[in-house]
């Protein structure tokens, strides 16, 4: 049994060892399979490695090759090129003298142009003239014109003083300070006038506004100026420019200069004729060089004159444009002050003259309202014989022709003394605003203040003297009468005043009067002429022009305007509605009987009533069944320029169709 298991055993062994000599021998194989394996993997690395070098360098030698054909090519053309340029220089050198010398002589003509016309320019000569207009030549205020002023604002405020006072002891005193003070003010006047009569104030005004318009007329638009110190860098700038531009035109001065000596020694070396034996030797110049340096310094100096200015120039340039502006308007400024000055001085002078010594009183105003009291009293006593004469049973045609002449003269007597009254007021008026605000207080029976705020309207007679006609027709609303004032028709119609109401009154007629007064028959409304307080009748009674059957109402019925006549006259009733709206009044009383067409072309907007607000206007707005209100004013709210323009709008549509504009109850 050991023996079998020792031979199965050995038997065993025998078989592991084989196969692991077998085991062996493959790896060996493995790895020498491995092993060509990789060294084939190299070899096709190698082997791609030297065929991109052989690429590279086959592609290299492609371009080499072009490059030594390029090479060879241009190699050729630029034997061909120097062969010409060869032939051109020789061609050049045998006209370069001549040729240089023509393109030196366009180049100095040209300089001696740009020398005779851009000097200016290009220093900045018109800045340096304007800049020394008006830094130098500047107007110096004269040291009367501060006395002046001075005296001037102590004696407003004494005349402010005087017109606020109620003291009259207190009132005395500051008259006479003031009177001290005028004389004061007379002889500054005077010297102050003196002064500017010496100064060339036209002449300077001229000069400047020339100047303005040439600057802006060259350089355009004015900015307010950046920089204080511009004048002074303007003068630095300058005077750096000519610097530069000196040197360079020594520099071709000197090339020229050179030139034309070294070309006066070529003409005595090659004059026959001269006594002067010049030898070769004496040729100590190189022509070529004084033409490349004549040449030079001219180019350089023309480049001066073209180049543009850079930025920092310009705006060196700009600065001093708008500084030598902003100064000459400030010395435009002080002309005109003074100017305004001189006209008051001279206003104040001429006026104050009369007054110095001497106070304004109303002597002449009160023997004027004792006249035409006296003529009041003739003109009721020849009405009352009129009456009477009319009544009496020994009536005579001609002693009534005679009293009617005498009412006649007498009326006219009257408005020639109504006429003088108010030339006294108005220079009463004047006075107290401009000389002696004192005169209201210390004459409250003149009615001077009173006078003023109606507008220079009022007028102290009763109605009745005026001997007018009750106008049946016209007195719907108002009474309304007809007389002939100065061969002239008009109308006085009457509204109830009481003293509660006066002064709104007042201020409603002088506010239109004022309008009517500044702009007279171009305003397109009706004159108001006079306003008749008759106390204690509680009846105001305005006089107005008499338009007979030219109101729109009347026109319409008996000769319709065509359409070309309305748009005439609508234009003007537009025009004095824009008018009354500019100075805030709103008329309030614009219907058919009127507005008035005068000749059947000229629109007239009519008066309306003093006594009545714009509210209460507009309410009574309604004739004949025509009703104007706006329909704002329907809803409640307050009138306003578009209540009369709508009123305007329905009066055109009236004209136009004849019909009136439908509306709402809400209008």
């Amino acid at each position: 049994f050991d023996d079998m298991f020792l031979s199965e055993k050995n038997e065993n062994s025998s078989i592991d060892h084989k196969t692991q000599r077998m085991s062996d021998v493959t790896l060996g194989k493995g790895r020498e399979s491995q092993k060509l394996i990789e060294e084939i993997e190299k070899l096709k690395v190698e082997k791609w490695t030297l065929q991109e070098e052989i690429y590279n360098l086959s592609h290299r030698c492609e371009m080499l090759e072009s490059t030594t054909q390029n090479l060879l090519s241009g190699l050729e053309k630029e034997k061909e090129t120097c062969k010409e340029s060869l032939g051109c220089m020789e061609n050049r050198l045998l006209t370069y003298v001549g040729t240089t010398m023509k393109k030196l002589a366009i180049s100095f003509e040209k300089l001696k142009e740009m020398r005779k016309n851009h000097t200016n320019a290009f220093f900045g000569e018109d800045f340096l003239e304007a800049a020394n207009r008006v830094t130098k030549e500047k107007l110096v205020t004269p040291q009367s014109m501060e006395v002046l002023e001075n005296i001037w604002e102590v004696y407003d405020t004494y005349q402010q003083e005087i017109s606020l006072c109620k003291d009259k002891d207190k009132m005395q005193s500051l008259i006479l300070q003031r009177n001290e003070l005028q004389h004061k003010l007379y002889k500054a006047a005077e010297e102050f006038i003196v002064d500017v009569d010496d100064l060339p104030l036209f002449e300077r005004l001229e000069i400047l506004k020339k100047l303005q318009g040439s600057l802006e007329i060259a350089y355009g638009q004015i900015n307010e100026a950046e920089n204080p110190k511009a004048f002074e860098e303007f003068y630095e700038w300058k005077n750096a420019r000519l610097e530069k531009f000196n040197r360079v035109r020594q520099d071709t001065d000197a090339s020229l200069q050179k030139f034309v000596l070294s070309f006066s020694k070529i003409i005595q070396i090659f004059d026959t004729e001269s006594a002067i034996l010049m030898k070769s030797k004496d040729v100590t110049f190189n022509v070529d060089e004084l033409l490349k340096n004549a040449e030079h310094d001219i180019s350089q100096e023309i480049d001066m004159f073209v180049t543009d200015l850079d930025e920092k120039d310009k705006k060196i340039m700009l600065n001093i444009y708008n500084m030598v502006m902003q100064k000459s308007f400030q010395d435009q400024n002080l002309i005109n002050k003074v100017k305004q000055k001189y006209l008051e001085c001279c206003q104040f002078r001429n006026q104050i003259v009369t007054w110095l010594d001497v106070t304004p009183n109303i002597d002449d105003l009160l023997l004027i309202k004792k006249r035409m009291k006296n003529i009041k009293a003739q003109l009721r006593w020849k009405l009352v014989e009129k009456r009477n004469l009319k009544e009496s049973d020994n009536y005579s045609k001609s002693e009534m022709v005679k009293i009617k002449e005498e009412i006649s003269a007498l009326q006219h007597d009257m408005f020639r003394e109504i006429h003088s009254e108010q030339e006294e007021y108005e220079k009463l008026i004047h006075l107290t605003g401009k000389f002696f605000p004192e005169l209201p207080f210390l004459h409250p029976e003149a009615g001077i203040l009173k006078y003023k705020n109606s507008g220079r309207l009022i007028v102290d007679i009763e109605h009745n003297l005026l001997n007018a006609k009750p106008m049946k027709e016209l007195s719907i609303k108002h009474p309304v009468m007809c007389c002939t004032v100065k061969k002239q028709k008009v109308l006085l119609k009457g509204y109830v005043a009481n003293s509660n109401i006066e002064t709104e009154i007042l201020e409603r007629a002088k506010k239109y009067y004022d309008i009517w007064n500044e702009l007279k028959e171009e305003s397109c409304l009706m004159q108001p002429m006079f306003l008749f307080l008759c106390k204690p009748d509680p009846i105001m009674y305005l006089m107005v022009p008499y338009y007979a059957g030219a109101n729109l109402g009347t026109l319409q019925m008996t000769a319709p305007l065509i359409i070309q006549e309305t748009l005439k006259v609508m234009k003007g009733v537009a025009c004095g509605l824009c008018v009354l709206h500019k100075a805030d009044i709103i008329h309030g009383s614009l219907h058919k009987n009127n507005v008035f067409a005068l000749n059947r072309e000229q629109g007239i907007v009519g008066d309306f009533d003093f006594t009545k607000s714009e509210s209460e206007r507009f309410l009574s707005a309604y004739t004949d069944g025509f009703s104007l209100i706006s329909p704002e004013l329907r809803r409640g709210q307050p009138p306003s320029p578009a209540s009369d323009m709508f009123a305007f709008g329905c009066l055109l549509y009236w004209l136009l169709t004849g019909k009136q504009i439908k509306t709402n109850k809400d209008g």
